[in-house]
């Protein structure tokens, strides 16, 4: 299970991203704009793709992601049950979302931040 205090440690850790309330959820942002939310009460995380992201993270989780079942959902935006999705899968579905709407000279902080880690 990935825990609201793991969403918020790794989405926290991206450059610049900060949290604030998004309705009666919680809400993850850089550059004012949303990358996540977390639905605690129905344990349930919304992140922001492209559609061919959206497909490969729906098809890779076995069930856990999938498009929001709305016109939402057709603009990219996908739900990750926070109960039954791979941590190792939902980091990389978090910094996807957040390159699809960071600033440029940000995603290269990431992307060079992302290689040398692998280095080690």
């Amino acid at each position: 299970m990935i825990s609201l205090d793991k969403v918020r440690k790794l989405a926290l850790a991206l450059p610049e991203a900060k949290e604030e309330p998004h309705f009666e959820k919680i809400s993850f942002r850089v550059n004012k704009k949303i990358f996540a939310t977390v639905d605690q009460e129905n344990k349930k995380i919304v992140l922001k793709f492209d559609q061919n992201d959206q497909d490969f993270f729906s098809l890779a989780s076995k069930g856990s992601v999938y498009p929001i079942d709305n016109k939402w959902g057709q603009q990219g935006w996908t739900c990750v049950e926070m109960k039954s999705t791979d941590l190792a899968l939902f980091k990389d579905m978090l910094v996807v979302s957040y390159c699809g709407v960071a600033p440029k000279r940000l995603i290269e902080t990431v992307r060079q931040n992302r290689k040398s880690s692998n280095k080690l």
